[in-house]
């Protein structure tokens, strides 16, 4: 009886979970996805955007990978933990060499333990910014709040030309030469002022996942006469926070919960502000604003709004949100990093300055990182085995680190840790012993 109670189990728990096998091949398409310019992007099956990827809570993907461009590419799947398989994380000279070209690479992306939403991008060059980006929304079996109906708003920046021929131009040549930056805002994979609408049905619940994969600009984003409730944030659950509006930095995630009007007597506008915190405002170009149609009935009258100062407006915040687990403050902390933001001007003090940690702005080594840790022995322990390109810490396992982030120049950063959810326990002088 013990057996067949045993066997039982375990049959459930292979139907509970599924393979979901997706094929990418990456490779070179000149498209204008703008609508003012074209160039050689960066897609997958020949075509751009790529389709959004979908699992259910406890499923494994397999996304396999072939390479048709003529440089390695990598794969990272943003804010996925990757326990115990590191080697799938996908950080180019990191965890992996990157794919060849006319080579493939198959990641193992087991979800369990994790619901929300995600991306997938390239990591290895700037494939990122040149197209290869899609997001990855990992649904629960039994979710936390009820809602009718799912709507994904992808958000993205879209340059005027390759990453790496920006890049060099931007290297070569004194900043102010350059004239203003002026990327487009893509809204669900096309320039925001064609985007198509969104459709509500009054008295319907509506969980909004709106992810940010821009390369370097911001977004705000606002639904004017509705509420938004917070519900998730780059993949922890919240307890509900509501707020005016969004505001997401290159790679951020919300979930919002709209409940629609009880009546169809009105349309209304989605409004998307695309700006910069990078690179110095230019009025008319940066911000720019994007506003879509949220359809309750075709043809009916757009409702109207006094205009209001963002600062008169509620804004999230992730050092707001509560986690809805409470997890405790992690402590006693075992060691200290203080990592301080700097910038290293060029030699010849042309093009842009290089961001870094230390004396040395990052560049990849020879050999991948996790290769490096892995073959050393006793030296892995020893972060000059990493290069000084590197700016190596060895932590030791399940030790609690506390990591100060100064950033004492005059642009904002945002900061991501690959495999780690980290708690927020203090921000510019305010502290919080409930993360």
């Amino acid at each position: 009886m013990l057996l067949a109670v045993l066997t039982l189990l375990i049959a459930q728990a292979c139907v509970l979970a599924a393979h979901v096998r997706v094929s990418w091949n990456v490779g070179y398409l000149n498209i204008s996805r703008d609508g003012y310019s074209i160039w050689k992007a960066v897609g997958v099956n020949g075509t751009l955007p790529i389709a959004p990827i979908y699992v259910d809570e406890g499923d494994i993907l397999e996304l396999n990978v072939y390479n048709s461009l003529d440089k390695p590419i990598s794969v990272h799947s943003h804010g996925l933990f990757f326990k115990n398989a590191t080697y799938y994380d996908g950080a180019g000279m990191v965890t992996e060499c990157g794919i060849p070209p006319n080579e493939s690479f198959t990641y193992i992306i087991d979800t369990g333990g994790q619901t929300g939403t995600f991306w997938i991008h390239g990591h290895h060059h700037s494939e990122l910014s040149d197209g290869l980006r899609a997001p990855f929304i990992i649904r629960e079996k039994v979710p936390a709040v009820q809602y009718d109906e799912d709507i994904l708003i992808a958000l993205e920046d879209w340059q005027r030309m390759r990453a790496d021929d920006l890049t060099n131009l931007q290297q070569s040549v004194p900043l102010a030469s350059l004239g203003p930056n002026n990327p487009t805002a893509l809204i669900n994979g096309i320039n925001g002022n064609t985007t198509q609408p969104i459709h509500f049905v009054p008295g319907r619940r509506y969980r909004l996942r709106v992810v940010s994969m821009s390369g370097t600009y911001w977004f705000k984003v606002r639904l004017p006469g509705h509420t938004l409730e917070i519900i998730e944030g780059d993949g922890t659950d919240t307890e509900p926070a509501v707020v005016d509006g969004l505001d997401l930095c290159p790679g951020q995630r919300y979930s919002v919960l709209v409940t629609a009007h009880n009546t169809d007597a009105f349309n209304y506008a989605f409004n998307v502000t695309f700006y910069s915190k990078f690179f110095n405002q230019i009025a008319g170009l940066d911000p720019r604003h994007y506003e879509i149609p949220l359809v309750y009935r075709p043809n009916a009258l757009t409702r109207k709004f006094p205009v209001v100062e963002d600062s008169e407006l509620t804004w999230s915040d992730d050092f707001a949100l509560v986690p809805r687990d409470k997890q405790p403050l992690l402590a006693p902390v075992d060691r200290q990093i203080v990592l301080t933001e700097r910038e290293h001007d060029h030699e010849n003090g042309i093009g842009s300055a290089d961001i870094a940690f230390g004396d040395y702005a990052y560049s990849p080594g020879l050999v991948p990182s996790l290769f490096t840790a892995l073959t050393t022995g006793a030296l892995a322990g020893e972060s000059a085995v990493y290069g000084p390109q590197a700016n190596a810490f060895v932590v030791q396992h399940m030790h609690v680190v506390e990591i100060v982030l100064n950033n004492p120049n005059n642009r904002y950063h945002s900061f991501h840790m690959h495999g780690h959810a980290f708690q927020i326990v203090e921000v510019g002088g305010r502290c919080d012993a409930t993360p």
